[in-house]
């Protein structure tokens, strides 16, 4: 079987459709920002402030004239970032605890259980929090904080996953015939564990997306140099009950992007588990003919 066969099955369910088209949107929207927007996103223009939607200015401006459609274009860059960066820390140390925890002599393994549990405690908010107190609040400490967080919860999750297929048949033939516990791990044990970890991945990529906006809305996170969505939010609700209508898009474009990245982690679960391949194949397959 292909390596990318997985990929029309995730584009066969609705969900993961819907979450792909989202997040690639959202890259799409951030890679075009780099090179082009309607208007500098950091352009003051105080005699355009609070314009309504429509002619040059398609989603109006905010109470400094800034044109908000390229504000959150150029937000969209940060998003990207902080999800992509929170999840590449959050892949790698949760896979290292969970090998750790999974492949080692028992008493490493009781030791990294036991460290996880200790870990896990700390909320990720809370963490990054703390973090910026101590180091200032920036977007490297909210992809940090969140990377390591959810990193702790990958590896809660996917090592008593990598312990159950550690004993599976295939597993005791691979080692049978010289593979070393690395190899095994690579080449039988995550793709077993995939549908697991990505699910926990795509979650921990969409809290980061909440968490840089929530702490940037709060003063943690990006500068006020930088655009971000959280803090296009924090701004904008001083005057909602004025222009109620300018809070909807920053909050419009948290909301889809965060439901995108959970329901493209259900897509690509449903499409990576090699049961459900399994099934959908036997399904697909007609019985065979009875000879009379």
């Amino acid at each position: 079987m292909s390596r990318f066969a997985w990929l029309p099955r995730l584009w066969a369910t609705a969900t993961g459709r819907f979450g792909l088209l989202v997040v690639v949107a959202i890259a799409l929207i951030a890679l075009v920002s780099v090179f082009w927007t309607p208007f500098d996103p950091l352009r003051v223009d105080i005699d355009n402030r609070w314009a309504g939607p429509g002619g040059a200015n398609l989603l109006g401006t905010d109470g400094s004239g800034r044109d908000i459609l390229s504000v959150l274009m150029a937000g969209a860059r940060t998003t990207i970032w902080v999800a992509v960066g929170a999840g590449v820390i959050a892949t790698l140390t949760g896979l290292a605890l969970a090998a750790l925890g999974a492949l080692t002599p028992r008493a490493v393994r009781e030791s990294v259980a036991v460290a996880v549990d200790i870990l896990i405690a700390f909320p990720v908010l809370l963490l990054a929090m703390m973090l910026s107190a101590v180091w200032g609040g920036s977007l490297l400490i909210v992809v940090v904080s969140v990377g390591l967080g959810f990193g702790v919860n990958i590896a809660r999750v996917t090592r008593p996953e990598l312990r159950r297929v550690l004993h599976s048949d295939f597993v005791l033939a691979g080692r049978a015939s010289g593979l070393t516990p690395w190899q095994n791990l690579w080449r039988h044990l995550l793709p077993n564990v995939a549908p697991v970890f990505i699910v926990q991945l795509s979650w921990g990529m969409a809290v980061a997306v909440l968490a840089e906006a929530g702490l940037s809305y709060l003063g943690f996170g990006a500068t006020v140099t930088e655009p971000s969505w959280g803090l296009l939010l924090a701004e904008l609700q001083q005057f909602i009950t004025i222009h109620p209508g300018s809070v909807l898009w920053p909050g419009l474009a948290i909301t889809l992007t965060v439901l995108g990245f959970n329901l493209l982690g259900d897509g690509l679960r449903d499409a990576t588990d090699p049961t459900l391949a399994r099934r959908a194949t036997r399904a697909a397959t007609p019985p065979p003919a009875v000879v009379a």
